[in-house]
């Protein structure tokens, strides 16, 4: 990497840590060429304390490592983006980010989902909402739905329309995700169990 360092008075330049399998932005630190050196020889991130005006390599009182997994520097060699495996909190405070935000996967769009479905669940009018109406009729109910839509998909698949196919895709999609929520689970569970078989 050629990293600029001479770009601030101090020789210090931004440390931007994300969380390798989440991709949340952990914290943010300063790191010099020492910091950095000793980052990636150390395979554990090591910051410069302004503070304290040295070397502080992150958990090196809490145990909260941060694991080294990359190291990448900005288009103008001024700013690293690091990503790590956290152990523990980030934050000195206890929490997983310096922002007090939870360091849990995300997944835009269908997280929200899945959080509307839970609101849906604990707080719907079963006579005005579908999702309610569902989660009242029962699991098997739930399951049988999915069975249609996944029946549906397999048609739709065979045929030329693709708009009906995404669209039967959505539907089993979100059934799906109902069902997932009757057992107690959520898609993240699906995805640490195929992060199990990964070879």
């Amino acid at each position: 990497m050629d990293i600029d360092f001479s770009k601030s008075a101090h020789g210090l330049i931004p440390a931007i840590i994300q969380d390798s399998e989440t991709k949340n932005v952990l914290m943010l630190g300063y790191m010099n060429a020492e910091a950095c050196q000793r980052t990636i020889d150390t395979q554990k991130v090591t910051f410069y304390s302004r503070s304290k005006q040295r070397l502080w390599t992150k958990g090196e009182e809490s145990g909260n490592f941060l694991n080294l997994v990359d190291i990448k520097n900005d288009c103008d060699n001024d700013t690293l983006l690091i990503q790590v495996q956290p152990v523990g909190p980030t934050c000195h405070k206890g929490t997983d980010t310096c922002w007090a935000t939870e360091n849990k996967q995300d997944y835009g769009f269908i997280s929200s989902l899945e959080n509307t479905i839970k609101t849906r669940r604990e707080n719907a009018d079963s006579e005005k909402s579908y999702v309610a109406s569902l989660f009242k009729l029962g699991i098997n109910k739930i399951a049988q739905k999915v069975g249609e839509e996944a029946i549906e998909v397999v048609i739709e698949a065979k045929d030329d329309n693709d708009d009906l196919f995404l669209s039967e895709s959505a539907d089993l999609l979100f059934h799906y995700l109902i069902l997932l929520q009757a057992k107690g689970f959520q898609l993240n569970d699906v995805v640490d169990v195929l992060k199990s078989r990964q070879k």
